[in-house]
């Protein structure tokens, strides 16, 4: 599998990766992660929150993103740069999320892409946008 190159980007190209955050992902990200906040774990402790019930760490739906960026486009071989997100809902067990990312800028002297982000639940709802920097692979 081979990423994108630079030449081969267009401003548009879009690229989505979908998955169903359950409460074993989000257990296994506490465990690597060492986020154990009881916001994600403990349920009698969530229910006292603005939420009521437990949610999935940000940054583990947020990693979604990586995912596109790093497997399909650009893909295999790119670097990433910086990422912006801006965390707009919270995700509850089993929900599906999918991450899209669209070019919106290519800056082709210094090996650049800019791509718009943005993952949603199974009901459309924008969970978390944001922008990405990477560098695509070279061949």
């Amino acid at each position: 599998m081979k990423g994108f190159t630079i030449e081969e980007i267009e401003i548009g190209q879009c690229a989505s990766f979908s998955k169903t955050i359950t409460q074993a992902n989000v257990k296994l990200f506490a465990d690597i992660s060492g986020d154990l906040n009881p916001v994600h774990l403990d349920e009698g402790f969530a229910k006292t929150t603005i939420f009521k019930c437990r949610i999935a760490h940000g940054m583990l739906c947020g990693s979604l993103i990586s995912t596109v960026l790093g497997m399909y486009l650009p893909g295999p071989g790119s670097i990433y740069l910086k990422q912006e997100l801006k965390f707009t809902a919270p995700v509850h067990f089993d929900d599906i999320l999918t991450a899209t990312c669209c070019v919106k800028e290519k800056i082709t002297e210094k090996n650049i892409v800019k791509l718009d982000c943005k993952v949603i639940n199974q009901e459309g709802v924008v969970v978390i946008c944001g922008e990405a920097t990477i560098m695509p692979p070279k061949r």
